[in-house]
């Protein structure tokens, strides 16, 4: 059975990322881990969450016990492990904030448990081959993710882990360089090598937040520095995260045929209509998840800072996909349905008008707005919300369906914008 250990460091240990989390308290033969393990899912994958240096962040690089860290992760039946550090970079192309997917690490430390072989059985010594420490099909997931999420990444690194608390010198970090190292940090040795003794594959997300100290035109490293750095970007590894885990689990990748998840309902609402009911997409969770993965897909890093629904379908799929994103939600209602000063539009029916709302203080001048409906028809209700956004002098970044009706010519009245639907249904 599928199960990830996350091991995160330095701000990434975030228990929020997990769903329904449950703390557990695990002993092992080599004492007590760092923290609690925090079990839960992430994508309907089993999740065991441990902070590296214990949760309040006390515990000091050479004093995390790092055998006890493994084995508790083993103990709950953790198949992978994928571990998270914050690092600094010993070559120029690789800035702050950019990710490295490690592919070596050198081990610099030399006061640390670096095996769980104590002793060996009388002639039967046991010696890990550790050529390739990380796992390459990990690697090539995260590679790959980091693509699909535009994230700035390079796709191999050499670590050279050190003793710590303490950063370098600068006659070190420059020795470091000339070893061939790419990035330093304080945590990888000897992790990776204890899960390749327990034989768990083992891959490590590295985001680099500072130049150490070997930079003449750099101030070297602080702590306050690591720190800001790390709040201003950490979402980036949580999102690769999130995004990578499902990845390792057949079932959850499975291509899913969206259009055989909605009902066709035959003459309704009238005689010649063909409905397409979305209902039965939102009572299958795989199929809902994948909409919005895909819609997050489309608009990740396109510098969105709202996302607006519209009533009411629009508000289903608006507001998960702005909690999946982390942006604020706002609501474009029907008339007389808000109630704070509102701005209004009205739009063309095929028998009369109508009018939707929004709020007058829910967008400024520096907004740009991601519009969000289940069904592009004829087009005049996204229409009107586009005006609605422009009228608060905000800019709209996208128009967003779940299904598209080609033939209903809804794209002709919405050219000016940019469009995307997951599927498309012929006929109205």
């Amino acid at each position: 059975m599928l199960k990830i250990g996350i091991i995160g460091g330095s701000g990434l240990d975030n228990p929020n990322i997990l769903h329904n989390p449950l703390d557990l308290e695990i002993t092992t033969p080599y004492g007590s881990p760092s923290s609690k393990l925090k079990a839960g899912k992430i994508k309907g994958v089993d999740v065991v969450l441990l902070a590296r240096h214990g949760r309040e962040h006390t515990i000091p690089p050479s004093k995390v016990n790092y055998r006890a860290n493994i084995q508790a992760l083993k103990q709950v039946g953790c198949t992978h492990i994928l571990a998270t550090t914050a690092c600094g970079s010993l070559k120029e192309e690789i800035g702050r904030g950019d990710l490295v997917i490690l592919d070596q690490f050198i081990d610099f430390t030399r006061h640390r448990e670096i095996t769980f072989h104590d002793k060996f059985e009388p002639h039967k010594p046991e010696h890990c081959p550790m050529a390739e420490p990380f796992d390459k099909e990990l690697r090539s997931l995260l590679i790959k993710t980091c693509e699909e999420l535009n994230l700035t990444h390079h796709k191999t690194g050499t670590v050279i882990t050190i003793e710590g608390p303490r950063f370098s010198t600068k006659a070190e970090s420059k020795m470091f360089r000339i070893w061939g190292a790419d990035i330093i940090n304080m945590s990888i040795a000897p992790e990776a090598a204890l899960a390749n003794e327990l034989k768990i594959p083992y891959a490590a997300i590295a985001m680099s937040t500072d130049y150490d100290c070997w930079k003449e035109n750099e101030k070297a490293v602080t702590w306050e520095e690591i720190l800001k750095v790390f709040g201003e970007n950490v979402t980036k590894v949580t999102s690769l995260l999130i995004k990578t885990i499902p990845k390792l689990d057949p079932k959850l990748t499975e291509k899913i045929d969206l259009a055989s998840t909605i009902r066709t309902v035959p003459n309704w609402p009238k005689a010649g209509i063909m409905f397409r009911d979305i209902t039965t997409l939102l009572q299958n969770p795989q199929a809902f998840d994948y909409c919005i993965e895909k819609f997050k897909e489309q608009y990740q890093n396109k510098d969105i800072t709202k996302i607006a629904g519209i009533e009411s379908r629009g508000f289903i799929f608006g507001a998960a996909l702005a909690r999946e994103m982390d942006l604020p939600f706002v609501l474009i209602r029907k008339k007389g349905k808000l109630p704070a000063e509102v701005v209004s539009q009205e739009y063309n029916l095929e028998y009369g008008t109508d009018k939707i709302e929004i709020h007058k203080d829910a967008l400024n001048s520096s907004d740009y707005v991601l519009l969000i409906d289940d069904l592009l028809a004829t087009g005049g209700t996204m229409s009107a919300a586009c005006q609605l956004v422009e009228k608060l002098q905000a800019k709209v970044a996208g128009c967003a369906f779940v299904v598209d009706l080609p033939e209903l010519k809804g794209k002709e009245k919405l050219n000016n914008y940019n469009l995307f639907s997951l599927v498309e249904f012929e006929g109205e």
